[in-house]
């Protein structure tokens, strides 16, 4: 008896360490992208300001 009790608190002890590891690993992954998309953003070209543009064979 006491052995699977034993046995079930070591399984439980592993499911909750792989879960805590899953979910570090999904939020690392999460700001990696964020960032990426930040750098993105900020490689895009800014927007030209109204009428700087003349469309001259119109």
């Amino acid at each position: 008896m006491m052995e699977s009790i034993a046995s079930m608190a070591m399984g439980m002890s592993a499911a909750s360490f792989a879960t805590d590891y899953s979910l570090a690993i999904t939020k690392k992954m999460m700001d990696t992208q964020e960032l990426a998309g930040q750098e993105l953003l900020n490689m895009l070209p800014a927007a030209p300001a109204k009428g700087q543009y003349i469309d001259v064979y119109a």
